[in-house]
């Protein structure tokens, strides 16, 4: 990946581990899903009007040209909007990637749903804004707030459109231009499929160029590079080329960065590094004991408590299903680094997921315990895997064969496991299974030399959560 977008991804990722990351999304991003751009929706009006929509830049003016020529009437208008943009049709990757981020504002200007839907198929609420009569009231519990600028599909006669509706915008709509205005202020945008020709977007960004001169926070987009091979004649490469590297200096004005991608599968690349980035920011650590052996029980847990604590101080966040003999440990040291710290809370630094101790329902506990399983996983894109033994039916030990569907499950849903072998049992099994895939992880000398260490008992404590860290530092870094 170009260094540019490394950068970008390192500072996207932290803006939204921050929450103050949002998402402005454009035409180009439901393109792919099979809808159609604006001058394709308006092709056939233009040749009604005897205009060759290729040859026009201008596509709000065709809008008003057809508006003007029916006497004010925009029927026709509505009836485009319907017959587009109610046809079914799948998310895309992009959208998956960015509905299952924890991002919690989305500006559109898009009159289909995809956005919403791919929310609601992640498992969240998005509270839909439609109208200004929506900004005044929440849906309870709601996840994100998708702000639809220019109206939705379901309400095209108020959708934005024409030259009248464009100029009107700031009078109808003030409250939509003050709420962006304030997202703008306080959050890092990242731009997709945006062509940035909107009047109404371009004014509400000169205004706060105005008043925040050089204070400006900064915001991303991304653009397809010009590119000689789509050109017929040198000529139109150069112009068009000159053209793009004018347009990126002028965002600066604003303080938007574009992002030169060679291809626009390039933005799901970039999209998937930051959810790697994100999701291995997320911790799972798997673990049960009935003995610690050769460690004492009071060894083992102050073990444990001092890898909680560190992987806590490091910024990751631990998803725990609580598990049996370790889980209290897991915890107090996760809370033990919280509460020494002033401006931390517990939620920045876990996720937990008791397992239920009860079977209830029409559901085996196997069911029941394998679900839960994949719902934890969903929240974590690396895996700790400590000890891993159990009660036995003879009142003996054995390994956790919980912990084994744990590891199973994490490669099955892509999140990277890194088995303690040091501490025996399961975790000692798993870690030789790892060994022998070295396809698990990136090519990495350092992190193999640290995957290698943390399966020797002979390291104490602090060299052995030492190594564990390396491990989880390197792969945070290779995506």
């Amino acid at each position: 990946m170009e260094q540019h977008l490394s950068r970008f991804v390192d500072t996207y990722t932290k803006a939204i581990k921050e929450s103050n990351a949002a998402i402005f999304a454009g035409a180009g991003l439901s393109i792919p899903a099979g809808y159609v751009n604006w001058k394709n929706l308006l092709r056939d009006i233009a040749a009604e009007l005897k205009l060759d929509i290729d040859r026009e830049n201008d596509l709000i003016a065709i809008a008003q040209y057809h508006y003007n020529e029916k006497g004010n009437n925009r029927h026709r208008l509505n009836q485009l909007l319907i017959d587009e943009f109610t046809q079914g049709t799948s998310v895309t990757a992009n959208h998956r990637i960015l509905a299952g981020l924890p991002i919690q504002t989305y500006w559109t200007t898009n009159y289909d749903k995809l956005i919403e839907k791919a929310i609601e198929e992640e498992g969240k609420t998005p509270d839909t804004k439609i109208t200004q009569e929506n900004l005044s009231t929440n849906i309870p519990k709601r996840d994100v707030v998708v702000y639809k600028m220019h109206g939705d599909v379901s309400l095209p006669d108020q959708a934005i459109l024409t030259k009248d509706d464009y100029e009107g915008y700031n009078e109808k709509r003030p409250l939509f231009t003050t709420a962006l205005q304030g997202n703008l202020v306080a959050k890092t945008f990242l731009f997709i499929g945006f062509s940035f020709d909107d009047p109404n977007l371009e004014y509400i960004l000169s205004r706060i160029r105005i008043l925040l001169g050089q204070n400006q926070r900064d915001h991303y987009c991304f653009f397809k590079r010009i590119n000689r091979k789509d050109y017929k004649t040198d000529a139109d490469f150069h112009y068009d080329e000159i053209k793009q590297e004018l347009k990126v200096k002028d965002l600066r004005r604003y303080s938007i960065n574009a992002l030169l991608i060679d291809d626009y599968g390039d933005i799901t690349k970039v999209l998937s590094a930051i959810q790697k980035k994100v999701l291995r920011s997320n911790i799972f650590i798997s673990g049960a004991a009935k003995i610690y052996d050769p460690r004492t029980e009071r060894e083992a847990l102050s073990f444990v408590h001092k890898l909680s604590y560190s992987i806590s101080a490091k910024g990751y966040k631990i998803v725990s299903g609580v598990g049996y003999g370790i889980g209290s440990a897991v915890i107090n040291g996760a809370t033990e680094y919280v509460f020494s710290t002033k401006y931390r809370h517990l939620d920045d630094a876990l996720v937990l997921r008791p397992f239920p101790q009860v079977v209830t329902g029409t559901k085996s506990k196997e069911e029941r315990n394998l679900e839960y399983r994949q719902e934890m996983m969903k929240h974590a894109g690396l895996a700790l895997f400590i000890f891993g033994n159990k009660d036995d039916e003879k009142g003996g030990v054995k390994t956790s064969n919980g912990m084994i569907e744990e590891f199973e499950v994490a490669i099955a849903q892509g999140v990277i496991p890194i088995p303690v072998g040091a501490t025996g049992y399961a975790s000692e099994e798993l870690w030789k299974r790892v060994m022998a895939m070295p396809s698990l992880y990136p090519k990495n000398s350092d992190l193999m030399d640290a995957l290698k260490k943390i399966g020797d008992p002979s390291l104490n404590d602090d060299d052995l959560i030492n190594q564990i860290l390396k491990a989880i530092s390197i792969l945070q870094s290779n995506f």
